[in-house]
């Protein structure tokens, strides 16, 4: 992505670590919890690869249109999901938007994709407006989540640290704000 190196990096720990983690997430004893750890496991790590700064690497086109084809599978996997319960659809808006991401720089490689006469594109302001919306959100909810949770047997007490809600929605949290971040700069 475009931008400053030292936010960059920044970039790249953090969807890094929110990658690691969820790879943690992923032994959980509750199924669906693991399947949504993996996807945003996938969505970390490759967050991660496509915001290392363009000034230490610039990957060449076909890398961009893996991240694209990558991405706009896991987005078709999302939507297929959603039909089982609407809280799939916040993964096809990820997903969908590291997609388009990875399509503008394909197209534009070495041009900031928002500049010129033409200002921000309008797919690029309404994902931003809605994960601007999604991290404001999330924020309040991570204050509200208990810390004590209940456990596959029903027991309360303290869970593990792939069972953790607080972190789970920390780590939704920190992919939001990376991906305002990775728009933004786009």
């Amino acid at each position: 992505m475009h931008g400053p190196a030292s936010p960059g990096w920044l970039l790249v720990a953090l969807c890094a670590a929110t990658g690691a983690y969820c790879l943690l997430r992923m032994r959980s004893t509750v199924e669906e919890q693991r399947r949504a750890a993996g996807g945003e496991a996938l969505m970390g790590f490759g967050m991660a690869a496509m915001a290392v700064p363009a000034a230490v690497l610039t990957p060449p086109r076909w890398a961009w249109l893996v991240y694209a084809a990558v991405f706009g599978t896991a987005a078709l996997r999302a939507l297929w999901a959603a039909r089982a319960g609407p809280h799939h659809l916040h993964h096809l808006m990820g997903a969908f938007a590291m997609a388009y991401m990875a399509a503008a720089m394909a197209a534009a490689p070495g041009h900031h994709h928002g500049s010129g006469s033409s200002g921000t594109p309008l797919l690029t302001t309404a994902l931003l407006l809605y994960f601007i919306g999604y991290v404001l959100l999330s924020g309040v909810r991570l204050v509200s989540v208990p810390v004590l949770a209940v456990d596959g047997g029903g027991r309360t007490g303290s869970p593990s640290w792939g069972d953790r809600p607080e972190l789970a929605h920390a780590c939704r949290l920190s992919m939001g704000i990376a991906t305002v971040a990775m728009l933004i700069t786009l």
